[in-house]
């Protein structure tokens, strides 16, 4: 089966984009628990359903401030990673949490026609584009703990095997390389 030249570049870009940054990440001697949660907070706010308009967007922006936030709690190159994965998942799905959304609130169910996304594209936005974008919000509200929570649970047995694999060093600050030496100072009688 003859490969297409477009499809000859996707394996470098994904070992350029995705495989080298996971395993300097890895190499660097992340706690899995850590590295876990963070993937799982990366995608979670990656998956926003406010499409990045600009170079540096919401996503992004909300990545960075959770990070700031959390600061130790997460790694924050584990974090952007993620975000860039979630990338193409942030598109798909937009409806789902649009439809989620309208279920929580009890709203309209708002027509996803040419015509409305012509208004939204072009500016003339009307007010039910502008409730269906909070519709959307609010599904991706209440879902995103729920995703959080099992993204973790997914993810921790992956990073535990990962670090296990790749890291130099042990993965546990509680188990220091070197352990501490009791030192006992003799007092002399002068």
């Amino acid at each position: 089966m003859p490969v297409s030249p477009s499809m000859m570049g996707v394996g470098p870009w994904f070992n350029k984009k995705i495989v080298d940054p996971l395993l300097q990440i890895l190499r660097r001697g992340a706690e899995p628990k850590q590295l876990a949660f963070s993937a799982a907070l990366g995608i979670t706010l990656g998956v926003f359903p406010i499409c990045d308009a600009l170079e540096i967007g919401v996503t992004v922006f909300l990545c960075a401030m959770a990070i700031a936030l959390l600061g130790s709690l997460c790694h924050s190159p584990t974090v952007m990673l993620a975000n860039f994965i979630a990338t193409p998942i942030e598109l798909s799905l937009v409806v789902p949490f649009l439809r989620f959304g309208e279920i929580i609130s009890g709203g309209p169910h708002f027509p996803l026609t040419s015509d409305a996304l012509k208004k939204v594209l072009t500016g003339h936005a009307s007010q039910d584009v502008l409730l269906s974008i909070v519709h959307a919000l609010l599904g991706w509200l209440v879902a995103a703990p729920f995703i959080l929570v099992i993204l973790y649970i997914i993810f921790l047995p992956c990073c535990k095997l990962l670090v296990r694999k790749f890291s130099p060093v042990p993965s546990s600050p509680k188990k220091p390389l070197h352990p501490h030496v009791e030192v006992k100072l003799k007092v002399r009688d002068v």
